[in-house]
């Protein structure tokens, strides 16, 4: 069968519902092959970089492998940002991008670049596609290597000629990759180590990343912090991997963490994080992140391990893996609850103190909409049922700190590169891939403009997605920056010009909505929650309201501006 046979037969074997693409003349013979092959839904967005966030969207809510398809050129190129995004944040996508025909490679034929040189550091693996017989063992590869170990995003490079040549298809089932071997049991003794140290522990704390999610752990952790009465605080990745509603949560930890949840962690003697990376959000100044406690890290990824803190016990290993072996042994100790309620009783008891001394609050004004008191009201309404979606900057901080993500999957959003632009394409995506769950972008005035396009996209697939601006007239995030630290000099953070977003909803075939009084948001956010169709909702907010607690750059965590 010919090439572009051979990457629609791979797409079967690895059971893809849909993917999300662009065509052009690199491509054209596969997409000539999909139109032969109905089964296969394809989503054709108006940027490729909104294939990319779309199919992150999808591997995000639904945990399976999300595929995009681009042609060469310029084609590849925008889904740089995208790709990017997936491999900050451990998402698992398949790119294919058309490639010129093999003798024109390096001649800068038209739309040509070196798409493997381009996307080398911002991939987890990278294929260039040389001759017909390799073509099915590197497809099973790219999906194995993406989906397996810290998943990421593999790009697969095929020239036009490859796509046209024939040749025998032969897909293995399974495959073994000599150089990449992801260990998956934690290392016995490390786990006694691990189980050891909480039992000695008086102020213990489990921190939980996206790793927990990925792996599916968080029923594990859940059982673990219930057993042992852990004080359980998340990364903005790892929400919704422990209930936001339990009484044992602190909520977000890091730059604009809670006050109790940064507290815990500068105060805390043993730090159990899994699937965390310790990027710098978290930890705020390093030497002084957790400065007394003994850290337990598990992470599949060894390079994640020691790289940004000193670690006591490493364990490299599957989240779900290593803390079912520890729960194992929770199991045989068989120490009742209610020991443990009792050891870390003063824990909680300090712990309670921080929570009531500066919870998470606002100043509400009758005559502004705050957007903690929109983000609150959303998740009252939705009974934390929805999955939502941000956008990047102060938008996506309110629904972090405000709505509590009760389950893993819920929250897709951009946490490593912080790229404005993905929130509405990743909705996109998952709604595509969770068709009976309310699906809701918060987003920002600034961050929709960059991939307001895709509303084309979400229309013509009758996609009932609520888009939630929080409309402040600014760049939000950094003219806080600038008001807070550069003496309120507002340097091109300003819109003078924004479009109405009604109109540019009712021009897209989408409903158009705005509310501009607080008493508005109750009604107006009810009955936009109960259509059933595209929704913009142009929220008009206090323009200068601030993001708070925060922590200053290169400040410890517990030197935070709480008002």
């Amino acid at each position: 069968m010919t090439g572009a046979q051979m990457i629609i037969e791979a797409l079967k074997k690895e059971r893809i519902e849909v993917i999300f693409g662009y065509p052009g003349g690199a491509v054209i013979d596969i997409y000539d092959e999909l139109y032969k092959n109905p089964e296969i839904k394809h989503v054709l967005v108006r940027h490729e970089q909104g294939a990319a966030h779309a199919a992150d969207g999808y591997a995000r809510s639904t945990g399976k492998v999300g595929v995009v398809l681009v042609t060469s050129g310029p084609g590849s190129t925008n889904t740089v940002t995208g790709i990017a995004t997936a491999y900050m944040d451990s998402i698992p996508i398949v790119v294919l991008t058309g490639q010129v025909p093999t003798k024109l490679i390096g001649n800068d034929a038209f739309q040509e670049v070196d798409t493997t040189g381009i996307t080398r550091p911002i991939t987890k693996h990278n294929f260039l596609i040389k001759r017909i017989e390799d073509l099915p063992k590197i497809l099973k590869s790219a999906f194995y290597i993406a989906s397996t170990g810290r998943p990421g995003p593999v790009v697969v490079d095929i020239p036009k000629d490859i796509q046209q040549a024939k040749g025998e298809f032969n897909y293995p089932d399974e495959i073994e990759l000599r150089s990449y071997n992801p260990v998956y049991e934690p290392h016995v003794k490390q786990i006694e180590k691990a189980y050891s140290l909480l039992e000695q522990a008086e102020r213990p704390v489990l921190l939980l990343g996206g790793g927990v999610i990925s792996s599916g752990a968080s029923p594990e952790a859940i059982k673990l912090a219930e057993l042992l009465n852990l004080p359980v605080t998340m990364t903005l990745m790892g929400l919704g991997s422990f209930p936001g509603e339990h009484e044992q949560s602190l909520g977000m930890l890091g730059m604009h963490g809670t006050y109790y949840a940064n507290m815990a962690v500068a105060n805390c003697d043993v730090l159990l994080a899994v699937g965390a990376r310790f990027d710098d959000r978290v930890t705020g100044k390093v030497d002084a992140f957790a400065p007394g406690a003994k850290i337990i890290h598990i992470d599949i990824d060894p390079t994640s391990i020691q790289k940004n803190v000193k670690v006591h016990v490493p364990i490299v290993a599957d989240c779900k893996r290593a803390l079912t072996r520890i729960l194992e042994i929770v199991r045989r100790v068989k120490k009742p609850k209610r020991y443990w309620k009792e050891r870390f009783k003063e824990w909680w008891e300090q712990i309670d103190i921080w929570r009531k001394r500066y919870p998470l609050s606002y100043k509400k004004d009758p005559n502004y909409i705050k957007p903690q008191f929109v983000i609150e009201k959303l998740y009252e309404f939705t009974k934390g049922e929805a999955i939502i979606a941000t956008e990047v900057g102060q938008n996506q901080m309110w629904a972090a700190q405000y709505y509590k993500f009760k389950y893993p999957r819920t929250l897709i959003t951009s946490g490593g590169l912080g790229t404005m632009g993905f929130g509405f394409p990743a909705s996109i995506g998952a709604q595509i891939g969770n068709p009976d769950k309310l699906v809701i972008d918060v987003a920002g005035d600034g961050s929709i403009q960059m991939n307001i396009q895709e509303l084309a996209t979400a229309v013509e697939q009758k996609l009932p997605i609520k888009i939630i601006i929080l409309n402040n007239g600014y760049l939000g995030m950094v003219r806080q920056w600038q008001g807070l630290f550069y003496g309120k000099r507002y340097s091109q953070v300003k819109f003078h010009i924004l479009p109405d977003f009604v109109k540019l909803a009712e021009a897209y075939g989408a409903v158009g909505m705005k509310i501009t009084r607080p008493e508005e948001v109750e009604p107006v956010l009810k009955k936009v929650l109960n259509m059933n169709s595209l929704v913009i909702l142009d929220v008009h907010i206090a323009s200068e309201e601030n993001v708070f607690p925060m922590v200053p750059a290169g400040k410890s965590t517990t030197e935070m501006i709480l008002v």
